[in-house]
Order: C-alpha cells, then structure tokens, then sequence
C-alpha cells in the first residue's frame, strides 16, 4: 500500500506521557489532523508540519479528511486523546477505511485516562474494572443503566468517562444513584481532573459523597469495589497477594 495513516494515542498530550510509537509516528507524518485543542497539546516541534482540524462533532469529516491528505501522498497522523482505540478515532477510521482499500492505517496506542489517572490517585485497578461513558451522545441512557447496574453487581472496579458537561450537569449524581442500589455508601472512590495537565487535581470520598460532588468533562472518576481501601491517602484495590503483615497475622491465629 502506497498510502499510510497513523492513527495515534496522544495520552493526556504532554510529550513525556506519549509512548515512543507515538511519537514516531508524529514525527513521520507530513500532516496532523485532529481535534483543534488536542492540536495546541502537541510540542512546539510538531507545530512546524502541517496542521488540520474540524469542529467537535465533525468526527466523519476529520476522518475523511485524513484518507483525502493520505490521497495526495502525504503519511497523515490522526491524534486523538488517551488510546485511540477507547472512546477514540480507530474505529471509525477502520469503518470508513473500507471504502479506501489501498490506504494502510496503523493504530498506535495511548495511555488512557482510566491509566494515566490510576496513577495519580494510587492503585485502583489492581483487579478486575470496567470502564463505562457516561456520555449519552451515541449510547442511548437505558443502556448506560444496565451497564452501571451489571458492573455494580459483579463487583467491579468502574472508572467513569465523560461524567458532566454542560447539558449533562446531573449524570454523575444519576450514576451514583445507581450504584447506590447494590453498594454502600461508604465505598471508597476517587476523581482525577485535567490528568496529566496543568491543573491536575485528585480527590478520594465516598461513594455517597460521590453523589454531590461537582465535576467537568475532563474529570475521570474511579469507583472502587468490595476490597478497596486507602492506603497512606492512596486509593489502593488489592490484587490478593498475601503480604508478610497479613502471613504473619493468619499465623499466629493458626490458620496456615
């Protein structure tokens, strides 16, 4: 194939939380397309290539255009935030891409928020998570209940995506109300905004204090699940290793 686009995780957009492939793949391509505020996230160094943009909600057009550049000969990168591939651009690109065979597309991962925000606030994903949007632009609301009813009741790790923006101020408290149905109160989560850039800012509460907290759409939330806990001010979901402290407790009540 003659034609190649790069469609590349950026991470939060900071240049040290790019993985190496991204930033290959940045420094390859002739033209960046993306969305016009993941464009002003990238080094001063890319800002030299060729820079392209379409409005949010214009997903089908940025795609298009991207095949359009890669037409002319051009290696063309698409980036989007976090991983491509969750809640990103790759599979619309992969959909679209059938209608132009002889261009290649490579998708090259990204840290996503449910990662990068892990991170900050510890070790909440030592076991098994979901990740559920709360965004429901293309998934109708029903389906969102059931997702957050299911996770709820398996016992998951949930880490919430698009909790609040303007039209949706509530869907957060709405959530939450769910997930009051099957789990506690007392149950121990977290929120991490503006991860990885200026302003980051993480706070722990309960999952009823959850409920009022006021957050925007580039706040990542992280509801723990039964073996959750805080550890030194970090929220911490154990993995079930058995450590020398808990080793020692089971032996001097003779259990081992």
């Amino acid at each position: 194939m003659g034609n190649k686009i790069y469609v590349v995780g950026m991470g939060p957009g900071r240049e040290e939380m790019m993985t190496g492939e991204a930033l290959c793949a940045l420094e390859q391509a002739d033209v960046i397309v993306g969305y016009t505020v993941y464009l002003d996230l990238l080094d001063t160094r890319f800002q030299q290539k060729e820079l392209l943009s379409t409005p949010m909600r214009m997903e089908e057009e940025r795609c298009r255009l991207c095949f359009e550049e890669a037409e002319k000969d051009k290696k063309v990168a698409l980036i989007c935030s976090g991983d491509a591939g969750i809640y990103g651009m790759a599979s619309l690109m992969l959909e679209i891409g059938k209608s132009y065979p002889q261009t290649e597309l490579i998708v090259i991962a990204g840290v996503t928020a449910a990662s990068s925000g892990a991170a900050v606030l510890g070790a909440p994903l030592g076991h098994d998570f979901c990740v559920v949007s709360l965004s429901d632009l293309l998934t109708p609301w029903e389906t969102i209940e059931k997702r957050l009813s299911a996770a709820a009741e398996g016992d998951f790790v949930i880490v919430l995506y698009n909790p609040s923006s303007r039209k949706r101020k509530d869907y957060l408290r709405r959530a939450c109300d769910i997930l009051l149905q099957s789990i506690e109160g007392e149950r121990i989560c977290g929120y991490v905004e503006n991860i990885g850039r200026e302003g980051t800012k993480a706070e722990t509460c309960t999952l009823r204090e959850l409920r009022d907290r006021e957050v925007n759409m580039f706040t990542t939330v992280f509801i723990g699940n039964s073996e959750s806990e805080l550890i030194g001010g970090k929220l911490v979901t154990k993995r079930g290793y058995q450590t020398e402290e808990q080793h020692g407790e089971k032996s001097s009540r003779g259990i081992l």
